[in-house]
């Protein structure tokens, strides 16, 4: 699970959904700077982990974290992201 959560686009993914709550791939692409095909492919690997679901509103899928989502496992990824983004940007 943690090698799955591993992936910086992964890691980014569930912390925009657990932000926004719910969110379809396009705006989940803007939010992340990604490619579409990147946050589909993360979103395809934490739904079938069980970590992410999905609701269809027309041609529209919209994600949002699983119902019993382990708090322990949404801590550790928020703590991780902090880490990450103070790597890479050491003034903030």
């Amino acid at each position: 699970m943690l090698t799955l959560i591993a992936d910086p686009t992964r890691m980014r993914l569930l912390f925009a959904l657990d932000a926004a709550e719910e969110l379809c791939v396009g705006d989940l692409a803007l939010a992340l700077h990604a490619s579409e095909d990147a946050v589909g492919y993360g979103l395809r690997m934490l739904r079938t982990a069980g970590l992410v679901t999905r609701r269809k509103d027309g041609r529209m899928v919209f994600y949002r974290l699983a119902q019993g989502f382990p708090e322990p496992l949404r801590q550790h990824c928020l703590l991780q992201l902090a880490e990450l983004s103070q790597v890479r940007h050491p003034d903030f």
